[in-house]
């Protein structure tokens, strides 16, 4: 609540600005009461009719004035209530951008997009409805009972005797309903992260022509949430009936203690109707409790579930004094390095150097931990042991967003935005001229199927790059790597989807732009890294063998298996 409160003090003039407008509105409506008994003494049993139509207006135009100038402060909270979800959810959305890999491997899409929309959602109702309707039939409950200490001592103690009652069960009703609550964010958040995720992936449920079988798993799903949902209504069935129950007694109260009074000639039959004007104010608050008490549950479990993403702290942080390059040169050390994902050793003694002007290729196995080296070059992760090192400093004390502007990558995983082709390789630098975009795409052979498209350069991708081919698509990101001209270069895995003449053609221009950069290519093919100035061989973790392609060959070992079997029996020069 001291985070929330922290958004909400931004507001606080027009917050205070709408309680101060329900106050003067709120103390207005005892109005109509008194005047409702002042008409019953005078006109109806004093027969003073001339004093009819004063007190008409009486009664007619405050109710009037009143509902003018509510406008004005439902207008304040529904301002307030804007301005706290802008600012949370940009502060949220931040913070999504600080997070690191490990986060985002352990939090669901789905469910942090729940997080963004359902529950921030929940945040502005609390703050444009709750907070209004609780302030207000709080202070119209305390003026009823006030009035009716005014009209009759008597009647005033005998509604006080409900307040125990309404105080027991709203108690009661919000120790039951936060789980369910808390329960229901809980399995929204899973549904929406599994259509969310089926979404993503309907081209593969369509491939292995799975629908059915996902038709399935999204009814658990969603009769789960629709338990969840029925769970909390249940509680909230149980309890709102008993604040309806307190607002009759209240009724009841007035009916048999206030009408014996009058038969008593103890209070006027205009201070009856008085009372009677003033326990809607006691009343009405009463039948809302349940209400508010259930939004003010939602508003609770959802806030926390925001607060549980705010707080979740990156593993990898800036260091206090990080030091200070603008460029790098590109020379890298690898010193002994370790890592460890969890209990799984990843990386176990990794040691090389890479010159600037040198690149260096990486091979082995699915799962060896190639890339995580580069992973670690780009501190996506820190190493469990040893130092990674560019330019001799070592990367845990440089600024780490720095170090990845200095460091085009085009990943394993291709992401494209629902953009244009320029757009989509201008991404590092949005600012650039066209000229080097166009540059960038002819380095990776991507400029004669982009001209090709209808609008070329200005065609609008799909979601995730749909309509492209995966070469297409690598050859994509590749273009957006070089556009930033970095000093440092990592492929992972970037032309495997492309024919062996393009990837001939993007080893040659990568060629005459590699000897001012360091450049790392991470393969499963032996052509993409034989023209390497050094290879490393990766399994389980480690380094097995390292060297040029043409030593490596004559080791005999794992690389010249590799080779061998991709190409078939060939002499150490690579004729046939």
């Amino acid at each position: 609540m001291q985070w929330f409160n922290s958004f909400l003090k931004r507001h606080t003039f027009k917050m205070i600005l709408g309680l101060l407008i329900v106050t003067v509105v709120s103390l207005t409506a005892i109005i109509a009461p008194y005047v409702s008994g002042l008409l019953v003494d005078n006109v109806i049993i004093g027969k003073r009719y001339e004093l009819l139509g004063f007190y008409l207006m009486l009664y007619i135009v405050p109710k009037t004035v009143r509902e003018i100038i509510m406008y004005g402060a439902r207008m304040c909270f529904e301002l307030s209530s804007q301005g706290v979800l802008f600012d949370m959810r940009a502060a949220v959305y931040h913070k999504f951008l600080q997070e690191d890999f490990t986060f985002y491997n352990s939090n669901r899409t789905g469910d942090l997009m729940s997080r963004q929309i359902g529950d921030m959602q929940a945040v502005r109702h609390f703050v444009a409805f709750v907070i209004f309707n609780l302030y207000r039939n709080f202070l119209l409950f305390m003026l009823g009972i006030v009035m009716i200490f005014t009209v009759n001592l008597h009647l005033a103690l005998l509604f006080l005797l409900v307040l125990p009652l309404s105080a027991a069960v709203t108690c009661f009703q919000m120790k039951a309903i936060r789980p369910a609550f808390y329960n229901i964010r809980q399995k929204f958040s899973s549904l929406n992260a599994y259509v969310q995720e089926n979404i993503a992936a309907n081209r593969v449920i369509r491939a292995f022509a799975k629908e059915k079988f996902e038709n399935g798993r999204f009814e658990k799903e969603n009769q789960a949430y629709r338990q969840s949902e029925l769970d909390a209504a249940g509680v909230w069935q149980k309890y709102v009936p008993m604040f309806e129950f307190l607002a009759t007694v209240i009724n009841v109260i007035l009916m048999v203690a206030g009408g014996m009074l009058v038969i008593r000639n103890e209070m006027t039959l205009g201070s009856f109707v008085e009372v009677n004007g003033f326990i809607w104010m006691l009343t009405n608050p009463l039948r809302q409790m349940g209400w508010l008490i259930n939004d003010a549950e939602r508003f609770a479990a959802s806030l926390r579930k925001i607060y549980e993403t705010y707080t979740a702290e990156p593993l990898i942080r800036l260091p206090a004094s990080p030091v200070e390059k603008k460029r790098f040169d590109g020379n890298i050390e690898f010193r002994n390095v370790s890592y460890c994902a969890g209990d799984t050793h990843v990386l176990n003694h990794v040691s090389f150097k890479a010159q600037k002007g040198q690149s260096v290729g990486i091979i082995g196995r699915t799962g060896s931990g190639k890339t995580s080296i580069v992973n670690l070059l780009c501190r996506f992760y820190d190493v469990s042991g040893g130092e990674v090192l560019v330019d001799g400093v070592d990367v845990r004390k440089l600024d780490m967003y720095n170090l990845r502007r200095n460091i085009g990558m085009a990943m394993q995983d291709v992401f494209l935005f629902s953009d244009t082709v320029e757009g989509n390789i201008a991404y590092g630098r949005p600012d650039c001229p066209f000229e080097k975009v166009e540059w960038a795409a002819k380095m990776a052979d991507a400029d004669s199927f982009i001209r090709s498209m209808p609008d070329g350069y200005d065609t609008i991708i799909g979601e995730r790059g749909v309509g492209l081919s995966g070469g297409q698509k690598q050859r994509i990101a590749l273009a957006r790597a070089l556009v930033t001209d970095p000093p440092i270069i990592i492929l992972d895995d970037t032309t495997s989807s492309v024919d062996m003449e393009t990837e001939a053609q993007i080893q040659k221009d990568l060629a005459a732009i590699s000897k001012e950069r360091t450049v790392f290519i991470i393969a499963y093919r032996i052509s993409s890294v034989k023209n390497c100035s050094r290879i490393l061989v990766i399994d389980n973790g480690s380094i097995i063998e390292q060297g040029t392609h043409s030593e490596l060959l004559a080791k005999g070992g794992y690389y010249s298996s590799v080779y061998h079997h991709q190409y078939g029996e060939f002499d150490h020069n690579g004729a046939e």
